[in-house]
C-alpha cells in the first residue's frame, strides 16, 4: 500500500474510460434513437479540480458518442480518444509519444476491456461496481460506483495526498 500512497504523488495524467467509470454504464436511447448518458457533476467537479492541481484528464473510449464530446467540452478535456478498439496499443503510443513515463499516469476503468491498458500505467483504479476480475487487479477500487463520484473520490484521494487544500480552489 506504500507504493500506491507513492503513486499518487506523481500522477499528472489521468485516463478514464468512459461507460462504467464517467457513466453508470448505462446506454439511454431516446425516441428518434438518440444515445444519452448521465454524468456525474461531481465527477466534473473532480476533474475540474485535478487540473486546477495539475493533473490532465484524458478521455479513452472503445465507443463513440457525441455525448462524451460535448461532456468533454463542457469539462475543456481536449485529449479525448473515441472508438478505440485496442486501448493498451494506444495508450501505449499515447504515452510514449507525449514522453509520459508510465508512473505519471493513472487509469480508471471498469470491465475487461480495460484490464490491459491498466497494466500500462503507474496506478489503476476502479469504481466499487467494476467487474470483479478488474477489482482484483486494482490496487485501489473506490468506495463509489461509476458514474456517482468515482472519479471525485479518487482525485480527492490525490490531492489529499499531496496535502492540496481543494476546498478554496475554484470550480
Amino acid at each position: 500500500m506504500q507504493q500506491v500512497m507513492e503513486n499518487l504523488e506523481r500522477i499528472r495524467y489521468l485516463i478514464l474510460d468512459v461507460d462504467g467509470t464517467m457513466t453508470d454504464g448505462g446506454v439511454y436511447l431516446d425516441s428518434r434513437g438518440e444515445e444519452m448518458k448521465r454524468f456525474s457533476i461531481k465527477d466534473g467537479a473532480g476533474i475540474l479540480l485535478a487540473r486546477q492541481a495539475g493533473i490532465e484528464s484524458v478521455i479513452l473510449t472503445g465507443r463513440e458518442s457525441r455525448c462524451v464530446q460535448r461532456r468533454a467540452g463542457e469539462l475543456s478535456i481536449s485529449l479525448v480518444f473515441q472508438g478505440v478498439k485496442d486501448k493498451r496499443a494506444f495508450l501505449l503510443d499515447f504515452l510514449e509519444t507525449n514522453d509520459i513515463l508510465p508512473q505519471e499516469a493513472a487509469y480508471m476503468g471498469d470491465d475487461l476491456n480495460d484490464l490491459e491498458a491498466m497494466q500500462c500505467v503507474g496506478l489503476a483504479v476502479c469504481p466499487q461496481d467494476a467487474a470483479k476480475q478488474v477489482k482484483a487487479y486494482c490496487p485501489i477500487v473506490l468506495s463509489a460506483k461509476g458514474g456517482e463520484g468515482a472519479v471525485r473520490e479518487f482525485v480527492e484521494m490525490i490531492l489529499e495526498k499531496r496535502g492540496i487544500q481543494y476546498e478554496g480552489l475554484v470550480l
